[in-house]
């Protein structure tokens, strides 16, 4: 991009403001000395119409090269400064953006910090490394290991009181453990989990389906003998888990089932609160909770903290799994474990489950409970270790669908599973509508890409003139009604998207409606027979597609409440091809709200809860839709199936004018006091993940007990 001359050691401020069409350009600016050696990189995001700066440090003098981590060829430099400033300065700087954005700097003094910061270079070299991370894509400003040390103790200390009780007042649990063939240390400590739980009325049952060790036989008829709760079962030949599982409910006689596999891991506090949910909930009959990987040597990572009961995502990826607790009575009602299951046996038997209970009924617990072994042979590998697994989860949710007479298909596509469900025989008329303003050739691109790509065929398109001015614009409306497909609608009031949208509803002859910016391009040719496919379902309200800026990163992939004050998209600029969040930036999957610039609801349900709040002109008002629809008892899905560049805010602009500014406080004090903590609390995320970013990064703290009120949650009615 450009090459600046030889600048010497010390400390800069980088200033860099570029004319670009994305709203979002990642440059680098690399040093080298004179051989060509490279000396450091240095990355900052440049947002289109605003100046970027950032600290940069070079140790030894060079040359500096700016460069684009980008294949776009469309920017330009309109702006470049490389200012000299002072150690203390640079200090000072670091450390106030530091103690902003990042929660081990929010609890120093500054005042500490002055008096002993400048005096340590390797103080110096951390907060540098820091600041430094502050600028990288990808990269968490804290590990989970860090997250641990700072809050796992007051965690694992805030037991339930229930704990303390007479246990003969509360539910005894059975933990079955199938084993074949395990490791002895790792069937061992396994074992030692269940031992030390800070709730003692359990049983353990170890069914030793055929492993044929007498080492290992010896090792559990020792446990056995040492703890008459743990009961052992062996039999000479492999019948595979599901039969050993049965096996082991055979002899259970508790009230509730834990499912243990013989090389993972319970947390000591993992019983305790599963009872505690269970005396909270009288009537749950499933609970989950979250969980993590731990290798061989004892170490923790890769955390999966999961939403609450989120139907669609547990249709894309078995999220019950690990900790998994079941109601016996339930358990045995379904008739156990199915055989030929193997791999899935416990995710068609949680299938089989939810078809027996109300959603009520399914209890979430926001705490890593469960450690699952990392080693060569198990899925906490990889998925690639049992192939067969991820097969029989597929017939799992397919003779789930074929059970409840659902017209829909699973297919496993590598890193969970596409539900494609069926539209109906008679395509239901979806009514798209366009607001628009001076859109021309923004809008043609829109319309054009919507005609030529569709491949559903029953829909018409309301263009909303909202007062355009520009003769090009006027024109290509104008040639517009030739298409039978197409109407013009002319509104000039004031812009007031709710209302915009509002009165071309009660004009639209569909069934379905979409809501469309006209800033959008569509991608796939079936976006909005996925979308459809979504929208008729009975229980589904708003349906919200994959949106990705121009250059490839990811707009929109659901919105979660919280973040940013009010609601923020979560997984924002990450790569295409990239998954995120243990996939979730690439299963379908329930949202309590989706993006308004493409989203489609059944008229009727649009009427049901009174359209977009006219009150909310601009901004929040799909946010407060799709919460308007919660409220009603619909579900609001995401699908990735669904995929559409999204020109975001090219055809409104910025909130930049202290007119704007103003309108936009008072639609996000509008939506705090009607929504009060929900905002706070989205059931589609979890208390452990940060408000303060879009990447599913940790909380500091966490938003759990004993750093916040009741951690047990309830799927809604």
């Amino acid at each position: 991009m450009a090459s600046l001359p030889y600048v010497g050691s010390g400390w800069y401020m980088l200033e860099l403001e570029l004319i670009c069409a994305s709203p979002r350009t990642r440059v680098v600016l690399v040093a080298v000395d004179l051989t060509g050696h490279h000396l450091g990189s240095f990355a900052i995001d440049v947002h289109k119409n605003f100046r970027s700066k950032r600290l940069v440090r070079l140790k030894t003098g060079g040359s500096l090269l700016l460069s684009r981590d980008s294949n776009k060829s469309d920017v330009s430099v309109l702006a470049f400064k490389l200012i000299r400033v002072s150690r203390k300065f640079a200090m000072s700087r670091m450390l106030k953006k530091l103690n902003v954005l990042h929660p081990l700097y929010r609890s120093k003094v500054m005042s500490v910090v002055k008096n002993n910061f400048f005096k340590t270079e390797t103080t110096e070299e951390q907060v540098w490394n820091d600041y430094d991370a502050l600028f990288s894509v990808g990269t968490h400003l804290f590990s989970y290991s860090v997250w641990l040390n700072a809050f796992s103790h007051e965690m694992s200390s805030d037991l339930p009181t229930k704990v303390d009780k007479n246990i003969e007042n509360s539910p005894q649990f059975s933990v079955i453990m199938p084993t074949f063939k395990p490791s002895f240390d790792l069937i061992s400590q396994a074992i030692e989990s269940v031992l030390n739980q800070e709730f003692k009325n359990w049983e353990l049952i170890i069914v030793d389906d055929g492993s044929g060790d007498v080492d290992i036989q010896r090792l559990l008829l020792a446990y056995a003998h040492k703890d008459s709760r743990i009961k052992v079962q062996s039999y000479p030949e492999n019948r595979h888990i599901s039969a050993a599982s049965n096996q082991g409910l055979a002899a259970a006689c508790g009230k509730w089932i834990i499912l243990l596999d013989h090389d993972d891991l319970l947390e000591k506090t993992a019983l305790s609160h599963v009872d505690d949910a269970i005396n909270v909930s009288s009537d749950c009959a499933l609970v989950y909770s979250d969980v993590d990987k731990i290798d061989e040597g004892g170490a923790r990572s890769d955390p999966y903290f999961k939403p609450d009961w989120n139907p669609d995502l547990f249709l894309s990826q078995n999220i019950f799994s690990h900790l998994s607790a079941y109601r016996s009575d339930l358990v045995r009602s379904v008739g156990g474990f199915r055989l030929g299951l193997e791999g899935a046996q416990d995710y068609d038997l949680a299938l089989r489950c939810i078809e027996k209970i109300r959603p009520v009924q399914i209890v979430h617990i926001p705490r890593v409970l469960y450690h699952w072994r990392i080693h060569a042979g198990s899925t906490a590998h990889s998925t690639d270790a049992k192939p067969y697994a991820m097969l029989a989860g597929e017939r799992a949710l397919n003779d789930h669908f074929a059970r409840l007479a659902i017209q829909a298909k699973a297919q496993y596509v590598g890193y969970g599973y596409r539900v494609r469900y069926a539209l109906p025989i008679q395509l239901p008329l979806v009514s798209l509508i366009i607001p628009t303003r001076n859109g021309g050739k923004l809008l043609q691109k829109s319309v054009d890409s919507i005609l030529a790509k569709t491949s559903y065929s029953a829909y018409e398109i309301i263009i909303v003139d909202n007062g355009s001015e520009e003769r090009a614009t006027l024109r290509y409306l104008d040639s517009l009604s030739a298409n039978p497909k197409i109407r013009v609608l002319r509104d000039p009031r004031p812009f007031n998207y709710s209302a915009l949208n509002n009165a071309a509803v009660k004009l639209a002859r569909g069934d379905v409606i979409g809501l469309v910016n006209d800033d959008v391009e569509v991608i796939t040719p079936d976006w909005l027979s996925e979308m459809v496919s979504h929208a008729v379902r009975h229980e589904v309200g708003a349906v919200g597609a994959r949106l990705w800026y121009i250059d490839d990163t990811l707009q929109h992939a659901g919105l979660v409440l919280g973040i940013h004050g009010i609601a923020g998209h979560v997984h924002r600029y990450l790569p295409k091809g990239n998954v995120g969040y243990c996939g979730r930036a690439a299963l379908i999957q329930d949202f309590s709200a989706v993006t308004g610039a493409c989203l489609v609801v059944r008229r009727e349900v649009y009427d049901k809860v009174g359209g977009l709040d006219e009150a909310l002109a601009v901004a929040c008002n799909d946010v407060d839709f799709c919460l308007r629809l919660l409220e009603a008892g619909y579900r609001n899905i995401w699908t990735p199936y669904a995929e559409l560049y999204h020109h975001e805010s090219v055809s409104r602009g910025f909130d930049n004018t202290p007119e704007k500014q103003a309108r936009s406080a008072r639609e996000v004090a509008y939506m705090k006091q009607r929504w009060g903590d929900l905002l706070l609390n989205d059931p589609a995320y979890n208390p452990n993940l940060t408000l303060e970013d879009e990447d599913f990064g940790l909380a500091w703290p966490p938003r759990v007990a004993p750093f916040a009120v009741a951690d047990v949650q309830l799927a809604p009615e």
